[in-house]
């Protein structure tokens, strides 16, 4: 129950992690000024609003939460509402919650191939992984005003589901602000990330699962 759970609300993540390859020498030097910046990130923290737009309904599907980095792996993404669950990494292990079950268990992103996908695509928003994504994406730049790229899968499987997806970077070029995903079947996914705080002194327990 509580794998399924996270999927639930993990699912964007995991559609974004599929693996393809390309390049984008056209945008090389943006690229190049935006790791430049993201490279003085040590910690980073904001709050989080997931909003899932269907299709066939008029109402907006939201989720909320937290999300909290430290160089150069351990993560925290905890939804707080509609459901209060989430995940903590340290390298390669980690540990899920589910405050409503109580559920708590471990995992390992060797023996959990989708919560290693989840992890890798967390990190590399939160350390601003211009070449893992170059890797798996045809890049265009949308804007410059903010920082705007278009990513087209290159894989044919994800490219049958995913049509494309616009990551927009905050003012400072320092943090993913916005990730957009757009279904080829029109349904599409936006992750907002509010309230963002960088190299901030992080809390004791930002890498620890809650209490119930």
């Amino acid at each position: 129950m509580l794998k399924n759970l996270l999927l639930k609300y993990f699912l964007p993540l995991i559609l974004l992690a599929t693996p393809c390859y390309a390049e984008s020498a056209e945008i090389a030097p943006l690229l190049a000024e935006l790791k430049l910046a993201a490279a003085e990130t040590e910690t980073l923290s904001s709050r989080f609003v997931q909003e899932k737009h269907l299709a066939i309904f008029a109402e907006k599907l939201l989720s909320q939460g937290r999300f909290v980095y430290r160089r150069p792996d351990r993560l925290r993404w905890e939804l707080l509402a509609p459901v209060a669950a989430g995940f903590v990494l340290q390298g390669e292990h980690g540990e899920r919650w589910n405050s409503l079950s109580r559920e708590q268990e471990s995992f390992s992103v060797d023996n959990d191939p989708i919560m290693g996908m989840i992890a890798q695509q967390l990190l590399a928003w939160a350390r601003v992984d211009l070449d893992w994504l170059q890797s798996r994406y045809r890049m265009e730049l949308q804007s410059i005003e903010p920082v705007t790229l278009r990513l087209y899968p290159l894989d044919q499987g994800e490219a049958e589901f995913i049509d494309y997806l616009e990551i927009l970077f905050s003012a400072d070029r320092r943090h993913v602000a916005e990730v957009l995903m757009v279904e080829q079947e029109g349904d599409s996914t936006l992750l907002r990330f509010i309230d963002v705080e960088i190299n901030a002194e992080l809390p004791l327990d930002a890498f620890q699962v809650p209490g119930f």
